[in-house]
């Protein structure tokens, strides 16, 4: 047998940027000097240590090793009971190596933070926002949302008022403001509120918005009016000192002309119908006395064919009408970790439910609440070829519209990947950038 060991405490408790630790107590079993390596495995291994690493001890010599726990204070590592082990490893005699097992008692934080994206909207009766609220904690909390107008002149609906948040995750509750009073022209007011975001265990948070209200009227409505008044009275000024005796003197000419050519031509045509009366009536006679010369009835008149009477029904018209797509909507958001390679992408794929139908993308909206830093890409992954559609950094926008005029078109069986290249600073966790999508399915 290569080594024993022995925890002081098997059973250690821990806050959340704090540390604690325990010592290891090592006996050389075997029969020859040995150097046994130290080091914890499990769940606690990225934030213990184990000093010294190494330990050489003679045959039945025994030695002391101190672990430290300094488990972070991040939504990363969960509250409650953490398992972990403290193995022992023997250099002659691998076979021999040992591990004991025990758990740290993690507590509790909450961090709650909250924004209003974005933090300023126009309107002139109405304005729509965001409130983005971040769990930073490492247990999940409730939050709840509460607006208030301090000059009373705004109306709130909020999408929902209550959230529930899991550690690391993020809320968008959008929110509608509607001025109580509007104006039809006038400078713009400014209107300043806050939400207040109530998370159990944590101290209420107030952050602020204003929607800036406009006139009902467009600004360039008035001068507008005035112009095409203005090139009203000039028309009309032109019609009746100009053009209106130029068109009744040669409306008058042209009336003359036309008459004179229209009776010469009723009289030519008159000639000729009475001619042509005489020769037809000529040639009536002509053949009935021809066919009563030789034995023959002359033939009445002609029955109408069939369908064509006056009650004949006329043709029924069919019309087909092309059935439009199915409006969809939909949201995929990234956790990318910190990666200090600005070409490595972490990837968050997105497949159509149906794989028969074709997904057609006319608007996205870009969110980066958090203000994280790196690159954004989106892609079409097609049968494995990825394409790159769209490459944006992380720290030019905090919400972001594209509407497309010529629409994406990803085919059945098409992918959208949304890939993230995280370059936080080390205190500010993840990158959490998401990205709404709409269109029509066909």
């Amino acid at each position: 047998m290569g080594a024993t060991a022995t925890l002081s405490e098997a059973g250690l408790v821990a806050e959340p940027g704090q540390e604690t630790s325990c010592t290891v107590t090592i006996r050389n079993a075997g029969q020859v000097v040995d150097q046994f390596a130290v080091d914890v495995v499990g769940n606690a291994s990225g934030w213990a240590t184990a000093e010294p690493a190494t330990v050489n001890l003679m045959p039945g010599e025994t030695g002391t090793v101190t672990v430290r726990f300094t488990p972070p204070r991040s939504s990363d590592v969960p509250a409650g009971a953490i398992p972990f082990g403290v193995r022992v490893f023997s250099s002659e005699d691998p076979a021999g190596s040992v591990v004991e097992e025990g758990t740290v008692e993690l507590g509790a934080f909450t961090e709650v933070t909250a924004e209003i994206v974005p933090a300023k909207v126009e309107g002139s009766s109405k304005a729509d926002f965001e409130v983005a609220v971040d769990n930073r904690g490492n247990r999940p909390v409730v939050v709840e949302l509460s607006p208030l107008d301090p000059e009373d002149e705004l109306d709130f609906r909020l999408e929902r008022d209550r959230a529930e948040l899991a550690p690391g995750t993020a809320a968008f509750i959008r929110m509608r403001t509607k001025p109580r009073k509007r104006f039809l022209r006038g400078p713009s007011v400014r209107h300043r509120f806050q939400v207040f975001v109530v998370a159990d265990g944590a101290e209420p948070l107030k952050t602020e918005g204003t929607m800036v209200q406009r006139q009902l009227l467009p600004k360039w409505l008035l001068p507008a009016l005035i112009a095409l008044l203005v090139l009203l009275l000039a028309l009309v000024t032109l019609w009746f000192t100009v053009l209106r005796p130029a068109v009744k003197s040669a409306a008058r000419e042209a009336a003359e002309e036309q008459n004179h050519e229209i009776v010469k031509a009723a009289q030519d045509a008159g000639a000729g119908a009475d001619q042509a009366k005489k020769n037809a009536d000529q040639a009536k006679q002509n053949s009935e006395q021809a066919m009563k010369a030789v034995g023959l009835t002359p033939p009445g008149d002609n029955p109408a064919p069939p369908g064509s009477g006056p009650g004949t029904p006329p043709p029924t018209r069919v019309s087909n009408a092309a059935a439009d797509g199915t409006p969809t909507d939909f949201r995929v958001a990234a956790d990318a970790k910190i990666d200090s390679n600005v070409n490595r992408f972490a990837e968050f794929p997105y497949t159509l439910p149906d794989a028969t139908k074709t997904l057609v993308i006319t608007d996205l909206i870009l969110q980066n609440p958090r203000g994280d830093t790196g690159t954004l890409r989106l892609l079409r992954d097609s049968g494995g070829t990825k394409t790159v559609l769209l490459e944006v950094g992380l720290s030019n926008f905090r919400d972001l519209d594209h509407h497309w005029l010529q629409a994406w078109r990803f085919q059945p069986g098409d992918k959208i990947v949304l890939a993230v290249s995280c370059q936080n600073p080390a205190d500010r966790g993840h990158c959490t950038p998401s990205v709404s999508f709409s269109g029509r399915v066909e």
